[in-house]
C-alpha cells in the first residue's frame, strides 16, 4: 500500500475507520447524557436547566461523584472537607512565585496539579474513597492555584483562602483580595456548574484513558488539563473574547456584521460556535447568554453583548450554525473582571469534578484502553545504506 494522506482514503474500503471516533461508543456512564438533536443535557439524572436554577456548585460535585444528590448533612460534610483542603503546600506556592511571569495559565496549573500528587490526602492505597478524597483536595485547591498565580504575575502578593464560603466565593476572593458581591458569587457559581461535566469530550477521554493504564487520578487530572488546553477544546472561549477586544480596537467604526463577514470571506475559523454534538442551540449558552446581557446592563459593558447578539445572528444566517457554550461565557468572565487568559482555568476548576468522576466510574469497571490505527505508509523498504542515502 502506497503512502497516501488520511484525506485520500476512501472510508467506505475501511468501514471500520472513524476519523477522531466520531461515531464510536466506548463507554457507559451515569455521569451526563447529552442529546444533540434536542438541545439536552442532564447530570446524572437531572437537566442542566433545572440545575442551573436549583443547585450549588458543591451540589453538583456531590451528584456527579455518587450519582445521588446530598442531604444536608452531607452537604455540610462535603462544604468542610473542601474548606480543609484549600491551602496550597509550600513548595506548590514557591513554583508559583518562582515560574515565569509570561507562562500561560493553564501550563502553570498542569504542572501544580502534578505537584499536587505529592501532598495527597492520607491514605496512599487506591480504593474508590482514597481517590474520591484526591478528588475533592483537587476541587479545592485548583481555584487557589489560578487566583495566587494570576496576583503573583501582576507583581501582588498571594492570598490564602479562608475556611468559609463556597468554592465560588473562596476563588473571587483569592483573586481580587476582597471579599466578592452576592451577584458576582452567583455568576461564578452558575458557570462553575455550566462546565462541570460534558460526557465523552477530549479532556474527560483522555482522563479515562490514563486511567485505564492504572494510573493515578493526580496524572489523569493533569492530562486532562492539558487535552483542555487546546483551543479547539477549552481555550475556545479565550479566542472569543480576543476576537471581540480585536473589534473593539476599531473604535466607533466596529461594525460586528461586516467584520464577521470578512473573516468568513477569508476561510477564518470563528470560536465559540458549532459543537460536535449539539445541533441547535447549546443549551448551557441559554445560560450564560441571560447571564451575559445582565452584567452588560450592570457593568455597562453594553456594547459586548450588543456586538455578540449581532455576531450570533450573523453566524446564524451565514452558517446557520448557533453557539456554544464558550461564546457566552467569554463576556461573562470579562464582566467580572477575569482576564481572557484565565478562562480556560475556570473551565478547569469546574470540570476537575466531571473529570474525577469519571476517574471513579472508569476505575470500577476498568479495561485498557487501546484503540487501533490504519496504517497508511509503505511497506517492506530495501534498506538504503546511510552514506548512499
Amino acid at each position: 500500500m502506497n503512502k497516501q494522506n488520511l484525506e485520500d482514503i476512501d472510508t467506505q474500503d475501511y468501514p471500520h475507520l472513524n476519523r477522531g471516533l466520531e461515531g464510536i461508543t466506548a463507554f457507559t456512564t451515569s455521569k451526563s447524557s447529552i442529546d444533540g438533536q434536542k438541545g439536552e443535557l442532564i447530570y446524572a439524572g437531572y437537566n442542566i436547566d433545572t440545575l442551573a436554577e436549583h443547585a450549588s456548585f458543591e451540589e453538583v460535585a456531590f451528584l456527579l461523584w455518587y450519582d445521588r444528590l446530598p442531604t444536608s448533612d452531607e452537604l455540610d460534610q462535603l462544604k468542610n472537607q473542601l474548606a480543609a483542603e484549600r491551602a496550597l503546600p509550600r513548595p506548590v506556592k514557591e513554583y508559583i512565585r518562582s515560574t515565569s511571569r509570561e507562562a500561560e495559565p493553564m501550563a502553570v496549573l498542569r504542572t501544580a496539579t502534578s505537584m499536587l500528587s505529592d501532598y495527597a490526602p492520607e491514605g496512599s492505597g487506591d480504593g474508590e474513597q482514597d481517590n474520591l478524597n484526591r478528588a475533592i483536595a483537587m476541587t479545592a485547591k485548583m481555584p487557589a492555584v489560578i487566583a495566587a498565580f494570576a496576583r503573583v504575575r501582576n507583581g501582588k502578593e498571594m492570598i490564602d483562602p479562608i475556611d468559609r464560603g463556597s468554592t465560588a466565593y473562596n476563588f473571587l476572593y483569592m483573586l481580587n483580595g476582597e471579599e466578592p458581591g452576592e451577584q458576582a458569587v452567583k455568576t461564578m457559581d452558575l458557570c462553575l456548574i455550566l462546565h462541570a461535566e460534558h460526557g465523552m469530550n477530549a479532556s474527560t477521554f483522555t482522563c479515562r484513558t490514563i486511567c485505564s493504564t492504572q494510573s493515578d487520578i493526580y496524572s489523569a487530572a493533569a492530562g486532562a488539563i492539558g487535552a483542555l488546553k487546546g483551543p479547539l477544546h477549552g481555550g475556545a472561549n479565550t479566542a472569543v473574547m480576543n476576537m471581540l477586544l480585536e473589534l473593539d480596537k476599531q473604535g466607533d467604526e466596529a461594525d460586528p456584521v461586516s467584520f464577521i463577514k470578512d473573516k468568513l470571506e477569508k476561510k477564518e475559523k470563528i470560536m465559540g460556535f458549532g459543537h460536535r454534538v449539539y445541533k441547535t442551540f447549546d443549551p448551557r449558552a441559554v445560560h450564560l447568554r441571560k447571564m451575559s446581557k445582565a452584567l452588560s446592563e450592570e457593568t455597562g459593558y453594553t456594547k459586548l453583548y450588543e456586538w455578540s447578539e449581532a455576531i450570533l445572528e450573523t453566524m446564524k444566517s451565514e452558517k446557520n450554525i448557533d453557539p456554544n457554550v464558550d461564546f457566552f461565557s467569554a463576556t461573562v468572565y470579562y464582566s467580572i473582571g477575569i482576564k481572557p487568559d484565565l478562562y480556560t482555568c475556570i473551565f478547569a476548576m469546574s470540570r476537575v469534578t466531571g473529570w474525577t468522576a469519571h476517574f471513579l466510574e472508569q476505575a470500577a469497571n476498568n479495561r485498557l484502553i487501546r484503540p487501533r490505527a490504519l496504517y497508511t505508509g509503505e511497506k517492506n523498504l530495501e534498506w538504503t545504506p546511510v552514506e548512499d542515502r
